[in-house]
């Protein structure tokens, strides 16, 4: 079995997901676009070019997301993508690329739990949490 997250954009996710790749590294494998689907008809005219699906492998994991059509779209609550690293240094590097232009929940310190940790909101409304584990 293999769980993979799928972030709903409220017409941005082209521009979430290049920053994604940018900053977790992987590929992208394609946009899938609105207006090359059946859906096409579906969705208004300026509709054509967002994201119907999109696909980010990183290593032997994948990121998916789409283009919520605004009838669809809600605001994402009460989840997070948690990022696990394998040290300081790629934590202290990641947080700043993902948070910038976001909402600071608590930024990124050790904790009684974690060599390092964050909570935030992206500039595309995405909630992420990086953590660097203690040993328990």
């Amino acid at each position: 079995m293999k769980l993979s997250s799928y972030l709903h954009f409220d017409g941005d996710c082209e521009d979430a997901f290049k920053l994604y790749e940018k900053v977790l590294g992987g590929n992208i494998q394609g946009f899938f676009r609105f207006g090359q689907s059946p859906m096409a008809g579906m969705v208004g005219p300026d509709w054509g070019d967002k994201i119907m699906h999109v696909a980010l492998n990183i290593g032997d994991q994948t990121l998916l997301g789409c283009d919520a059509p605004p009838q669809y779209f809600r605001q994402p609550q009460g989840s997070a993508v948690c990022i696990e690293c394998a040290d300081e240094a790629e934590a202290e590097r990641l947080y700043p690329a993902l948070s910038e232009g976001g909402q600071i929940g608590m930024p990124l310190q050790e904790t009684f739990w974690a060599k390092r940790y964050a909570q935030f909101v992206d500039r595309f409304g995405t909630s992420w949490m990086i953590n660097v584990s203690k040993p328990m």
